[in-house]
This record gives C-alpha cells, sequence and structure tokens, in this order.
C-alpha cells in the first residue's frame, strides 16, 4: 500500500503571516538580505561546539555551550519528544529537527496533538516566536486522518548540523548584531524512515534550515522555519 507523504510543500516567503516574521528589527535587514533575499532572521550567537560556526570576536559574547540533556519525556498524546536543555545552537537545532521529522500516529491521535508536542520547542518571547512555519512542516489533520489509518510513523536520524555561509558572512560584517535576539541561522541533514500497518516503508533524505534562539545563561528554543534550506 502507498504511504501518505507527510512531507509538506514549498512555501513562498510571501504567503507568511506579516506580524509573524521575525524581520522585526533593523539589524535583521542585513541579515535577510544575505540569507534569503526576502526574508528576514536576526543573527544569534556567534559560538557552538557541534560544528564549525562563526568564531568569536571581542565585540561578540563569549558564552558557554552545553551538551543537550537527555529528552526522551514525551507529553501525553503525542510521540514528540521534549526539548533538550542547551546551550548550543547548532545541538539543539539538531534535535529539533529530528522532532519535526518524527511523529507517530498509533500514539498521536490528531495532528492537534502533534502541534501541542512541538509547540513546547518554541521560544517563549512571541516576537520571535513564529509557529506558522513550524506548523507548515506537519500533515494537515485530514491528511494526519488517513495516516492515522495505516498506522503511518516515522522516526528520523540526523547527519550533521551547521551555520550557513551567508549567515557566518552577515555575523563576520556585524558581530554585536548577535546581541540583539540571540537567534542562530542552522541548517540540518538528515534521513527519515516512514513505515505504515501492511508492512510497507520508505526512506528519504531530509535538510532544514533552522532559526534557534539561545541567549545567555537560557536554554535554547525554536523560533521558526525557514522556508527553504541554505547550504
Amino acid at each position: 500500500m502507498k504511504r501518505f507523504s507527510a512531507r509538506p510543500g514549498h512555501h513562498r516567503t510571501s504567503d507568511w503571516p506579516t506580524g509573524r516574521r521575525i524581520a522585526a528589527l533593523a539589524v535583521t535587514v542585513a541579515v535577510l538580505t544575505a540569507l534569503a533575499g526576502t526574508v528576514a532572521y536576526i543573527t544569534g550567537r556567534s559560538h557552538g561546539t557541534t560544528t564549525a560556526g562563526p568564531s568569536p570576536t571581542s565585540a561578540g559574547p563569549s558564552l558557554p555551550t552545553t551538551a543537550p540533556s537527555p529528552s526522551a519525556h514525551r507529553a501525553k498524546g503525542t510521540s514528540v519528544a521534549a526539548p533538550p536543555s542547551t546551550s548550543d545552537p547548532v545541538a539543539f537545532a539538531r534535535a529539533a529537527a529530528k522532532a519535526l521529522w518524527t511523529y507517530d500516529t498509533r500514539t498521536t491521535a490528531t495532528q492537534q496533538e502533534q502541534l501541542a508536542g512541538l509547540k513546547r520547542w518554541m521560544t517563549n518571547e512571541k516576537k520571535y516566536d513564529d509557529f506558522d512555519s513550524v506548523s507548515a512542516q506537519i500533515p494537515t489533520p485530514v491528511l494526519w486522518s488517513r495516516m492515522r489509518d495505516q498506522d503511518q510513523h516515522a522516526s528520523a536520524t540526523v547527519a550533521e548540523g551547521h551555520y550557513p555561509q551567508a549567515f557566518k558572512t552577515a555575523l563576520a560584517e556585524d558581530p554585536a548584531a548577535i546581541t540583539q535576539a540571540y537567534v542562530y541561522v542552522v541548517t540540518v541533514t538528515g534521513k527519515q524512515k516512514i513505515a505504515w500497518k501492511t508492512g510497507g516503508g520508505g526512506a528519504e533524505s531530509r535538510s532544514v534550515t533552522l532559526a534557534v534562539q539561545c541567549r545567555p545563561k537560557t536554554d535554547c528554543a525554536l523560533a521558526a522555519v525557514a522556508p527553504q534550506v541554505y547550504p
């Protein structure tokens, strides 16, 4: 039996609600131009341990990073893992991507329950919270119901995470901009494995660019999903 695709289509940046865009501050414009040309992401921390990233400078903060704590706990009614406790933007982005690519309709009855689980990953700063971009990654309620009829579920493995070159370039040009919102841009790649009750299954490569907020002395949180992947 053919599986139902849970992979969302491409969304134009013009489809994003204006009030929900991360392009809220003047400093974002510079990053917008360098990174997407039409969608702004506020620059963030210049220090990460998981992969090579922007180098710390005297003009920017020097912040510690931590290994993510285990996050096996899941909220009732959802297969979404809890966010890890970490100050490393790349480590958090890797975990967030895995959460986005993992689902189980056998234990999560509705799309709304899945979204509720993902909502726990979001920043509590409304100015930078673009949950609409996260919701767009999840199948519609009708499709979720059809997937549940087939007990469709997916697991994910993450290959790597890195700061896109455009983000590193923008940060190098204006290191102080990092201190305004502490939002990092991280691209994550991996693989998603899907299965359903008739014994069918398949796997496909996945990639996503995430905006992750990591303020000093605070655990990282998800701000948004980029409308496209940046190298």
